[in-house]
């Protein structure tokens, strides 16, 4: 009887796994069309201006800032460059080592990250969660926090 409930109970998991990601892949999706058609940035762009943007004045190294928004420092470095070559990001050599070089965020930069977090807010407004109660929003948001500390 237990392996039943146990096997029922990853099927509704396996489920509802798949739907959470299916839902955040559509979501950013929509996220990077918005950003794109206004602004020329993905929300993984934008993800890391805004992080930068957050971090001490001397900025932050490749690894904390791939720490920080769940990618690998390679793609992170990949991530920078254009938006180096466009202005909007800075990055400070490290003096004996090129893996302790810091990114920072430009004044252009800050004023496109404003102009995108309204374009996502207008997005924002649009989306399901807003017509869930309160509560058991942040409910939600912590048990995803709780989650992610596990990883």
């Amino acid at each position: 009887m237990h392996d039943m409930n146990t096997k029922s109970l990853a099927l509704k998991t396996e489920s509802s796994v798949l739907q959470l990601l299916d839902v955040a892949a559509s979501l950013e999706r929509r996220l990077d069309r918005a950003l794109s058609m206004i602004r020329g940035i993905s929300y993984r762009e934008y993800r890391l201006l805004k992080t930068l943007s957050q971090s001490p004045d001397d900025g932050l190294t490749r690894v904390a800032l791939a720490e920080l928004v769940g990618l690998t420092p390679s793609a992170v470095t990949r991530a920078l460059k254009p938006l180096e070559k466009i202005g909007l990001v800075n990055t400070i050599k490290g003096e004996r080592d090129a893996r302790q070089s810091k990114a920072t965020i430009t004044t252009t930069g800050v004023e496109l990250l404003d102009d995108a977090q309204g374009v996502l807010n207008d997005v924002y407004t649009e989306l399901p969660i807003n017509s869930i109660n309160e509560q058991r929003v942040k409910e939600f948001q912590q048990r995803l926090k709780d989650f992610k500390r596990q990883d």
